[in-house]
């Protein structure tokens, strides 16, 4: 091969790299400045947030014993205070249960009746698979028009942002108590900058949640039993 078509092979490698790189970081900065815009002035501390007829606590892991864990714990206690206070009057417990042997929303049921809450003010979601499939369930499936949208700090703007974009009038309260688990920590808000973007795509394309369903009256019920 001549050194010519060689160096302008080498050329058009570069400019398609560079082309790229600048594109993925166009579409990143862009959903980062959405997430930001939609979520701005709507997230507060638990307790300075506006009073709403449900919490929607939002799924993470749980152990192999059936116990959340510490993020999730914590995320719980948050919902939970907000009911004892009359902030909310009844919780919505998102996640994935996809497979039978795990059980998020289950496991967050068993705990906050564990920690005191009427199972009455209970309202389950199991397939909550991700952020945008539990605000879109939450809206279409559950009935849910207003909500404070319980996650950690990290992931506030985003769950804010994806609900209110399924017409839920949303406010969020983050939690960064569990920033002693200095490495998960990290891991999460190091995915958390990736996940920025598959939202955005979610909001354009509106897809359907994994499992839609016929529409459900557990929340309308467990406020109704306040």
């Amino acid at each position: 091969m001549p050194i010519i078509t060689r160096r302008r092979l080498l050329r058009l490698t570069i400019l398609a790299t560079v082309a790229s790189v600048a594109l993925g970081g166009l579409t990143w900065g862009g959903s980062e400045l959405w997430v930001q815009a939609a979520a701005r002035g709507h997230v507060y501390s638990e307790a300075d947030v506006p009073a709403a007829p449900v919490a929607l606590v939002l799924g993470a892991e749980v152990y192999a014993d059936g116990q959340p864990s510490p993020f999730l714990a914590a995320r719980l206690d948050i919902a939970r205070r907000l009911l004892d206070a009359g902030k909310v009057k009844a919780i919505l417990v998102s996640g994935d249960h996809g497979r039978w042997e795990y059980d998020e929303p289950g496991s967050m049921e068993v705990y906050l009746i564990a920690h005191g809450v009427p199972a009455s003010r209970i309202a389950i979601d199991y397939a909550g698979f991700d952020t945008y499939d539990s605000c879109a369930r939450a809206s279409r499936v559950f009935g849910v028009r207003q909500a404070v949208v319980v996650t950690q700090t990290y992931h506030i703007d985003r769950a804010v942002a994806l609900c209110r974009s399924q017409g839920v009038e949303a406010t969020g309260v983050g939690d960064d108590t569990v920033k002693i688990y200095q490495e998960p920590w990290r891991n999460s808000v190091v995915r958390e900058r990736g996940a920025v973007v598959k939202a955005a795509a979610d909001v354009i394309t509106q897809r359907d949640p994994v499992f839609l369903g016929r529409q459900e009256t557990t929340v309308h019920d467990a406020v109704a039993a306040s």
